[in-house]
């Protein structure tokens, strides 16, 4: 801050001395400390009253309110049990298909929402944006997180199905909640890409739902990974979510990683490319955050 004084001398020999405004320069952050993601922590209780907004609004003034949460994947196991399990008798790894479907359904369906849910509420709360001051991260990751309210909802029924078919869980379980965090940060990764470009592109609104569609046959939900041909199964690792998927799987049910994923590498590669979306989705985000306010 700099502050400018200057002195003349009026005709009556009076000096004046006039002060300018002081100059205030404010600089950009670089580095890690541009993500804010220590103000993302002080504005907390912002996240939890967005995270709550969004949960109370999407099943608000609805017939069957919260049980949509357990009608969503359980129609959607149903309808795959009959088509590709008895219909088409898709292999199952020796596991009953509806739980064997359900168990991916679970984390593909927190993925698919959370995944929506990010790239759009940045436009959809356009209101907060021109008005209050806060880190833009945190509406993304509201959508994220408030997925985990249905996923822990949609929980009970796969405990149910256990019970019905008699699968007692293993000390593998305890892995659930890396492979949950993994869905997490892929979600939180590409919705950062997609809601900075939706601001600009209104049309990445209408692609998500082709873009969640055609990754969901892209990943075994439907199917078993050992489907795939031995050669070709490496390319399942440049999909996080079908190290998700199996992870689920393994955890519950005893399946076998595919190819041993965690043995060779593959499932580390996933990680990889997660954080690796996760970093550059914060970073474009970040660096496109200036034009939010002009263009929204």
């Amino acid at each position: 801050m700099t502050v400018k004084t200057t002195s003349f001398t009026t005709d009556n020999q009076t000096t004046c001395t006039t002060t300018t405004p002081p100059t205030i320069v404010i600089e950009p952050t670089r580095g890690w400390a541009a993500l804010q993601l220590t103000a993302v922590w002080e504005y907390r209780e912002l996240l939890y009253f967005l995270v709550w907004r969004d949960v109370k609004v999407r099943y608000k003034q609805t017939a069957l309110g919260i049980l949509w949460i357990l009608l969503q994947p359980l129609v959607s196991m149903l309808i795959f049990a009959v088509l590709f399990g008895v219909i088409l008798k898709v292999p199952s790894d020796d596991a009953p298909y509806p739980i064997f479907a359900y168990t991916a359904l679970l984390p593909w369906q927190y993925f698919a929402g959370a995944l929506t849910r990010s790239s759009t509420n940045l436009v959809d709360s356009a209101h907060l944006i021109t008005k209050v001051y806060f880190p833009r991260l945190i509406i993304p990751l509201s959508g994220v997180v408030s997925g985990l309210v249905d996923f822990a909802v949609a929980f009970v029924i796969l405990i149910g199905l256990m019970i019905f078919y008699g699968i007692a869980p293993t000390v593998t379980v305890l892995w659930l909640p890396a492979f949950m965090l993994l869905a997490l940060i892929t979600a939180l990764g590409f919705g950062l890409w997609l809601s900075a470009l939706n601001v600009r592109f209104r049309d990445i609104k209408h692609l998500v739902p082709f873009i969640v569609q055609i990754w969901m046959y892209l990943t075994p939900v439907i199917y078993g990974s050992t489907l795939i041909p031995e050669r070709y199964r490496w390319l399942l690792a440049l999909n996080p979510m079908t190290s998700v998927v199996e992870g689920f799987r393994w955890a519950l049910l005893g399946s076998q990683l595919t190819d041993n994923a965690a043995a060779n590498g593959l499932f580390f590669v996933s990680i990889a490319i997660a954080l690796l979306v996760l970093v550059s989705g914060a970073i474009f985000f970040r660096a496109t955050e200036r034009i939010f306010a002009d263009i929204i």
